[in-house]
């Protein structure tokens, strides 16, 4: 079996609920460009030309989970020893994410590596990389005092890849819908969209 870090599954908020979570990754996020707006339940995962082998037991295992709503309504973070700290959106209902995370996961059993911290598996969405723990904690009280909950349907999830050099971006490349799932075709055209844009002003910042 082959896991590579060019390949993930996750779940992506819809496009109009970027805005406000993109806003703080631009100032805090080094992966700004190279990731979208994302929870991670599988990374790192099979590589994309295995795609279209395991899509379908994937889809089987979707299609009888009925879609659950999420909430991002506040801020936490991991130490990661140093002062290096990663500040993320704490997704609600976290067991939902979990028992999700763990029915897909079976699929690929070796694919478990988000799975191997101490804390296990912390469902997440990361919005920047901060050095210090004062400053850290004075810019997690100055988000809080800005944030307004985001909420949306939980429906799908997605596979998303990348090439490997240092450079590329993770696009969309399979949706897989739950129960009653619509409108995957119209988010892979908009997804589609906006990487070309990203590209476009990725080697406007390189020149």
């Amino acid at each position: 079996m082959n896991k590579v870090h060019t390949s993930a599954v996750v779940i992506i908020p819809p496009k109009d609920k970027w805005e406000p979570i993109q806003e703080i990754r631009k100032q805090y996020d080094r992966q700004f460009n190279r990731w979208m707006p994302h929870i991670t339940l599988i990374y790192p995962f099979r590589p994309e030309s295995e795609y279209n082998t395991i899509e379908q037991e994937f889809s089987a295992v979707c299609k009888e989970i009925k879609p659950f709503e999420i909430k991002l309504k506040s801020f936490k973070y991991f130490n990661y020893g140093h002062q290096n700290f990663t500040i993320w959106l704490a997704p609600h209902p976290q067991d939902s994410i979990i028992n999700l995370q763990k029915e897909i996961q079976m699929i690929v059993l070796d694919c478990n590596d988000v799975n191997l911290y101490k804390r296990g598996f912390t469902p997440h969405l990361s919005i920047g990389q901060i050095k210090g723990k004062k400053i850290l904690l004075e810019i997690i009280q100055q988000l809080e005092t800005k944030w307004y909950e985001i909420k949306f349907t939980l429906n799908k999830i997605y596979f998303i890849a990348r090439e490997k050099c240092k450079t590329s971006l993770f696009q969309v490349k399979k949706v897989i819908n739950f129960k009653n799932s619509e409108e995957s075709l119209k988010f892979l055209y908009l997804n589609y969209i906006f990487n070309i844009i990203n590209k476009i002003n990725l080697k406007k910042s390189e020149l």
